[in-house]
């Protein structure tokens, strides 16, 4: 087996996840590619081997049991622990940011919960033991600044006009989870966080963000690199209305 840290990045084949899996690829990990499509998985790990990284994909579709628990039987089999989880993997849906929240159809809210909040508690719990083994495993939850209450009720702050209430919501209930988490492992060599990465140009907003993909990767491989005395339980990452800068924002 390796003796590098096994990092597993969901939804890494695009985007901010595979920003991320290089990332850490290029500081010595084992990157594992999460992703549900195998073409694409298997593109991305081409990519990231071709620059230098020791990556592998690992076909995992978040909102699937069987492919989670697939996953992790993988993870377990060839590595026998994991170091790094980052629960990446996200979706957007709904009728844009000024959507009125009497206008969010539950099946709508069903769809976005189910990637961006059950998936992350499927593989969260499905890849715990293999974390426990780790000396010191680090889960990095990628939310947002919109999942933040006190954010997003600021009347001065830049956010405030947004009324959308899937993907907030969801990232809201992912800050949850995460703060949860955190506590239950308190007394372990576990630390669990949020990153906020800010509004990064990605497929995922039709390249409309402010930051790059990149950018934001960075604030999830600081969360994924805390030392023994770093934080834990924590929303950290681009503070938009404090004029940037990296830092902990307000559940």
């Amino acid at each position: 087996m390796t003796t590098n840290r096994i990092a597993l990045i969901t939804g890494a084949n695009k985007g901010i996840g595979f920003a991320t899996a290089r990332q850490l690829g290029a500081l010595g990990m084992t990157v594992l590619v999460g992703a549900r499509n195998a073409e694409r998985g298997r593109a991305a790990e081409r990519e990231l081997r071709d620059g230098g990284a020791d990556a592998r994909f690992v076909p995992l579709d978040v909102t699937d049991a069987e492919s989670v628990a697939a996953a992790a039987k993988l993870v377990e089999s060839e590595y026998g622990r994991l170091d790094v989880l980052v629960n990446n993997a996200g979706i957007f849906l709904g009728d844009g940011p000024r959507a009125l929240p009497s206008a969010t159809t539950v099946a709508t809210l069903r769809r976005v919960y189910e990637t961006n909040v059950f998936g992350v508690a499927t593989v969260t719990n499905a890849l715990l033991p293999l974390l426990l083994r780790a000396p010191a495993a680090r889960i990095v939850n990628v939310s947002s600044e919109v999942g933040s209450i006190a954010v997003m009720t600021n009347p001065d702050g830049a956010l405030f006009e947004l009324a959308s209430v899937p993907y907030p919501s969801s990232k809201a209930a992912l800050n949850m989870l995460t703060a949860m988490y955190a506590k239950e492992l308190r007394d372990t060599r576990i630390k669990v966080n949020a990153a906020n990465p800010g509004y990064c140009a990605t497929d995922f907003n039709g390249n409309s963000g402010f930051r790059t993909a990149e950018q934001g990767a960075e604030v999830s491989v600081h969360l994924a690199t805390l030392p023994a005395d770093g934080p834990n339980g924590l929303l950290w990452g681009f503070q938009m209305d404090a004029g940037g800068g990296y830092g902990v924002l307000p559940w």
